[in-house]
Parts: structure tokens; C-alpha cells; sequence
């Protein structure tokens, strides 16, 4: 049994290239009705509308650093800050587009620890995090950690 879903619809209309899409409704209400996405965005310039792409980022980069979070408490070694940047690359392949690479960026706060010590737990909160997990096989997945003093 599922512990949790979560919600998005999304509408879109004409074509591939010349049309273009809506985020209208997601289940927590958190993004406003209307997020606009197009093919463009994907694999042009975003020009303030949205891609599939810049959404997986989004869920990368925030599960991460949740997942990094506690790993570092269960490890004894809390953080005092983690920035996270997630980057999803758009890759050409024959017949279509793929998700190429998410590459993960964490600069850390952590009171106790060396920047090996760091990279090691930054490399477990990785293995730990369910949107890597689902991304796994067929997405490289990048890590680099940087303790900050």
C-alpha cells in the first residue's frame, strides 16, 4: 500500500513543436494553476515557461537534500545548511530525446566533519534518495560535495 500520492495534471494542445501545455492543477495546490510548459522549453531557451526536465531537477535537487539531511543526523553530524543544485540534461538520440545526466551540486555547513568525511555521507545520501533511486538505470547521476568551513 502506497504511504503517500501525489497529484498533477497537466493539458496540452496541438502538436509537438508548435504547441503547448499547461501544469492546470497539481494535488497540494503548491505551483499556480496554468504553469506553462512547451517543447521549446525543453530543448530551446525556457523564455519563463517550465519543462518535464526542469521539474525532475526540481524533485532531484529537493529529495537529495532531505535524503543528505538525514543521513548526516543518523550519521551523529547534523547539518546547519545544505544547498542543493540539481542540473538534468536533454540529450538527442535516434528517434527522440532522452534524460541524459542529473547532475547533483551539495555545499554543505556540517560542524564536526572533514571534506572526506562529507563526500562519503554525501555518496550514501545519494544511494538513500527515492528520486535517484527512480532515476537509477537509466539516468547518470553526477555527484560533486563541497564542505564549506
Amino acid at each position: 500500500m502506497p504511504m503517500a500520492e501525489r497529484r498533477a495534471e497537466v493539458i496540452w494542445e496541438g502538436n509537438l513543436v508548435q504547441g503547448k501545455g499547461s501544469v492546470t492543477k497539481t494535488g497540494s495546490g503548491a505551483f499556480a494553476a496554468g504553469l506553462p510548459v512547451t517543447w521549446a522549453s525543453r530543448v530551446e531557451r525556457s523564455d519563463g515557461r517550465t519543462s518535464p526536465e526542469e521539474l525532475i531537477a526540481m524533485a532531484h535537487a529537493s529529495c537529495y537534500a532531505m535524503a543528505l539531511s538525514h543521513t548526516l543526523s543518523e550519521a551523529g553530524t547534523p547539518s546547519t545548511r545544505l544547498k542543493v543544485s540539481a542540473v538534468v540534461t536533454v540529450e538527442s538520440v535516434p528517434g527522440g530525446i532522452k534524460v541524459g545526466e542529473s547532475r547533483l551540486e551539495v555545499r554543505g555547513r556540517v560542524p564536526g566533519i572533514d571534506q572526506a568525511r562529507f563526500e562519503a555521507l554525501a555518496r550514501q545520501g545519494e544511494q538513500g534518495c527515492p528520486i535517484s533511486n527512480a532515476l537509477r538505470g537509466s539516468v547518470s547521476i553526477l555527484l560533486k560535495a563541497t564542505l564549506e568551513g
